[in-house]
C-alpha cells in the first residue's frame, strides 16, 4: 500500500505544470520620464563672473557657458550621467561633481557643481 501511495504522488507531480511567475511587460512610462540631467537646468555660477546656463528638456539642452569673453551656445544631449556637447570642434561633456572636483580653488567648499574638466566648473549655492 506504501508504494501505492508513492506511485500515485510521483504521477500526480508529474502531471502538474509548474507555477510560473508572471512576466511583467516593460513600463512605458519609464522610457518616457525625463533623464536626471533634466533636474541640471537653470544657472549655475563659476569663478569671476562665469556662469553655466542650461535650457531645454526631456535629455536636449541649450548650453550657455559665459566666459571672460563673453557668452556662447552650444547643443547638449544627455548621455547617460552627463550632458554632452561640442565646443570648437572638441566633444566635451558635463558631469555632477562636488566643488573640489572641479579643481578650482573658488569653488572647493561648494557641493553641487557641475564640471566640464579639470579647471572649468559651475556650482549653485
Amino acid at each position: 500500500m506504501a508504494c501505492a501511495t508513492l506511485v500515485l504522488l510521483v504521477a500526480g507531480c508529474k502531471d502538474r505544470a509548474p507555477e510560473l511567475a508572471p512576466v511583467s511587460k516593460p513600463s512605458s512610462a519609464g522610457s518616457s520620464s525625463a533623464p536626471a540631467t533634466d533636474q541640471w537646468l537653470g544657472k549655475w555660477i563659476g569663478p569671476e563672473g562665469t556662469f553655466l546656463q542650461l535650457a531645454g528638456s526631456n535629455g536636449r539642452y541649450e548650453v550657455t557657458i559665459q566666459n571672460l569673453d563673453g557668452p556662447r551656445t552650444f547643443s547638449g544631449q544627455a548621455a547617460g550621467d552627463r550632458i554632452e556637447f561640442e565646443r570648437n570642434g572638441v566633444k566635451e561633456s558635463l558631469r555632477a561633481t562636488n566643488g573640489a572636483e572641479t579643481g578650482m580653488k573658488w569653488l572647493s567648499e561648494k557641493s553641487s557643481c557641475l564640471t566640464v574638466r579639470a579647471g572649468e566648473g559651475y556650482c549653485r549655492d
